[in-house]
């Protein structure tokens, strides 16, 4: 085939050949760039298995986009008459894949070529690692890790090559008759036994590859298949210091772990092995000493010397991050539960919240808040689109085991823009010890980025919260349902806040939680502020009592001044201590920016709202009140053009919708009001939320009878005991009929209905604002003088 052209290919030289396929050097001549086309074997073309798992090595490899990942171009197929007797579609034809063409050579070649250093063993092993965690992550094992499909560049980079038996998540598996997909001498033993594997097989192979790159030997050999898999499903392979010298006890460890027997004893992600490794090397460079020759040096040597220093610092040092401004930048993802209980998923989200807590009191750091991570919780999208779509530079990953006193964290700060490990470690401790762990994650991160971290900060990070793990994990349960932020799951919230409580009475961050549960609850129940704020300002004042720095008793305080007592001055003051206690608390940012919009202070809360926004790009809530705040403004068109945003995220967020539907209201687009207002209703369904909009909208439409018929509702949901006298006046407003409007609006302030804070800067009160009565409300709330 070679000179010849095969589509738009050029073929200039063969590379290879192997089981599953040819492999050419070739030029494409509309992109003009060097690939390397693998062509399935012409005496393959009838076989649909062999087909089938060679279209399958494309779909495998194209998912991933890695730097020590082998690119896929493109699958095609060219007729070819002397091998395939039928045409038409492309399993009709000689298939090829087009591929990143790697210049360099395989592992099994370097290693028949010369033994390697134990550095440059543990840089390629933590290369390969890299890639592999690549691969896990989008749910795809190779199942054929050996030397030969592992190349090293000339520029000692690392690709992982042929995906032939990739096992993609969720497709069937491929099998053959009489046989075992893989090469046998790297096969881990349930992979020989021809079960089903998953990624702990591929952590298996690699730990055999690892183990010859060591010793320049095999792990498991045998003069023929039955003693191969013999050796592989029962023998333990010589230690490596048989071969090889001054191997660390940690080096041993990692490769007996990773080639162990039992699936379940082996590393069951391949990040915690990475997280060993980068001991391992650690501990090789630092035991790096320099000897220097008595006789002078020319100056060029020493300059040389200086240089390779410095290679050798970059290469086996952990990789650090550029200390400018944008590069102080992370967000924390849920960690895994690799609990043995699905139940202990409040715990692996907790850890991750607390470190991300942690963080968020260092003031040089820009860290996403735990409502904008939320969503990325079993996510399949990669690290570097979490991180465009966050705005960080880094993130951090991790899992969590929880076994009575035992608790299992691994760790690993990845870069955003190329996925490659910045730091990992892993920690084994008594549940006693959690704290520590996340204080020592934190700084660990904080020192990674170069953050700046101030005495006092450093302080607030060691502090242990409670001494009482019961109470620790009863708080976690807590927070765990507040997140998900409804009526219910609210009540569920409150009932763990107040066990944690009862366990240590002295726990400030659970009082906090608890305030934070009943100063929100009035807004998703429906239910009056009389009933909760008041409590919500006692627990609040009861946590700060504890701990003076508490940001989230501030903000809860904050929100009790402003929603019910309408002390404008005493809120500001709660929200400005709370942001200057933890300047990444996004919350503290939202709620002050709303204070500053109810209170006329436009600009200042654009800008409160956008230093939220940042924090916390992905919040629903948040967004929809950046859209609020145009509004609030005038520039409704930008209000709309947000809320869409918005709604691209999630197009059942009723906020959102429910404000979009007053814009269209306030446009006179009456009738695409109602629409986007009936979505509302039917996603909250038996609860008055956005009944007063609609009531309002049909009002506006002229449609009386339709408002009418809302305000009977209404009605009835006052009767219940929900707070909707606001909502009621509102309805009336749109009918025209201004005495009740504002005798309801009279009930509602009796009542502290927490929407009257609106008032001033909400346009949909616009049927009101010309009437004295309106002024006179504004005075007694404290909004006008």
């Amino acid at each position: 085939m070679i000179g010849q052209t095969i589509s738009h290919y050029k073929i200039l030289e063969k590379l290879g050949e192997g089981g599953m396929g040819v492999v050419y050097k070739a030029e494409d001549t509309k992109l003009k760039r060097i690939v390397a086309l693998k062509f399935l074997p012409p005496h393959f073309s009838a076989d649909d298995e062999v087909k089938q798992r060679f279209i399958h090595e494309a779909q495998a490899a194209s998912a991933l986009n890695h730097t020590n990942i082998c690119s896929i171009h493109t699958i095609e197929g060219f007729e070819n008459p002397a091998s395939v007797p039928h045409g038409g579609t492309l399993a009709g034809k000689q298939q090829f894949i087009d591929m990143e063409f790697v210049e360099g050579k395989t592992l099994g070649v370097l290693l028949k070529e010369k033994e390697l250093p134990l550095k440059e063993v543990v840089d390629i092993a933590l290369q390969i690692a890299e890639g592999l965690y690549a691969a896990h992550r989008k749910g795809i094992v190779h199942r054929d890790i050996k030397p030969d499909n592992i190349m090293i560049t000339d520029e000692n980079l690392v690709k992982i090559m042929d995906f032939g038996l990739a096992k993609l998540k969720g497709s069937s598996k491929l099998t053959k008759t009489h046989s075992t997909l893989g090469t046998l001498s790297y096969m881990s033993p349930e992979q020989a036994r021809g079960e089903e594997v998953d990624q702990r097989s591929d952590i298996f192979s690699f730990g055999a590859v690892l183990y010859e790159m060591i010793t320049g030997r095999r792990a498991f050999k045998g003069e023929h298949e039955a003693a191969i898999i013999y050796s592989l499903v029962n023998e333990t392979p010589e230690p490596l210091a048989r071969y090889k010298t001054n191997v660390p006890d940690e080096l041993q460890r990692v490769v007996d772990k990773a080639l162990s027997k039992d699936k379940n004893e082996r590393y069951q992600h391949v990040d915690e092995m990475t997280a060993d490794l980068r001991r391992v090397q650690h501990s090789l460079s630092g035991s790096v000493t320099s000897t220097t020759k008595k006789s002078k040096v020319p100056w060029i040597v020493a300059v040389a010397c200086i240089v390779l220093v410095a290679i050798g610092i970059y290469l086996f040092y952990p990789k650090s991050v550029p200390t400018s401004a944008n590069r102080k930048s992370i967000a924390v993802l849920p960690f895994k539960n690799l609990s043995s209980s699905k139940d202990d998923e409040y715990f692996s989200d907790g850890i991750a919240e607390d470190i991300r807590t942690q963080l968020s009191n260092i003031a040089d750091l820009k860290v996403i808040s735990q409502q904008g991570v939320l969503r990325y919780k079993n996510s399949d999208k990669s690290i570097t689109e979490i991180g465009k779509e966050l705005g960080v530079a880094t993130v951090l990953e991790g899992s969590v085991q929880h076994a009575g006193s035992q608790v299992r964290i691994n760790a690993q700060l990845i870069d955003a823009s190329d996925e490659s490990h910045i730091w990992a470690d892993k920690y084994d401790k008594e549940m006693t010890q959690i704290f520590s762990i996340q204080s020592e994650v934190a700084q660990k991160i904080a020192e990674m980025l170069r953050a700046k971290l101030l005495p006092s900060e450093k302080d607030r990070i060691e502090r242990k919260p409670t001494a009482n793990t019961d109470a620790y994990q009863l708080y976690l349960k807590g927070r765990f349902y507040w997140n998900k932020r409804t009526a219910s799951d609210l009540e569920k919230s409150i009932g763990y806040f107040k066990q944690a409580i009862e366990k240590d009475s002295f726990y400030a961050l659970a009082y906090a939680g608890l305030a934070s549960t009943y100063g929100v609850l009035n807004e998703y129940s429906g239910l009056k502020s009389s009933e909760y704020m008041p409590m919500a300002e006692s627990l609040a004042k009861k946590a700060l009592e504890l701990d003076s720095t508490s940001a989230e008793a501030h903000a809860v305080l904050g929100l009790c001044k402003t929603d019910y007592e309408w002390d404008w001055v005493g809120g500001e003051n709660h929200y400005k201590c709370a942001i200057k206690l933890n300047p990444g608390y996004a919350t503290a940012h939202h709620w002050y920016s709303l204070h500053l919009s109810f209170v006329g202070r436009f600009d200042e809360a654009m800008k409160e709202i956008k230093i939220a926004q940042e924090l916390d790009p992905l919040s629903l809530v948040i967004n929809t009140v950046v859209g609020v705040t145009f509004s609030a403004y005038g520039q409704h068109d930008k209000a709309i053009d947000q809320h869409k945003k918005t709604l691209e995220l999630d197009p059942n967020f009723a906020l959102a919708l429910l404000n979009l539907g007053f814009i269209f209201d306030l446009q006179n687009r009456f009738d695409e009001a109602i629409v986007e207002l009936k979505k509302v209703r039917s996603i909250v369904g038996d609860k008055p939320y956005g009944l007063p909009g609609l009531g309002l909208a049909y009002a506006h439409a002229g449609k009386k009878i339709e408002a009418l018929k809302i305000l009977d509702t209404l009605f009835n949901f006052s009767r219940q005991g929900y707070s909707v006298s606001s909502g009621i006046a509102l309805v009336y407003s749109g009918l025209g009929n201004k005495d009740k409007a504002f005798e309801w609006l009279d009930r509602a302030y009796r009542e502290r209905d927490y929407r009257l804070c609106r008032m001033k800067s909400e346009p949909m009160w616009d049927d009101l604002r010309s009437d004295p009565r309106f002024f006179d409300l504004l005075k007694k709330i404290g909004l006008e003088k």
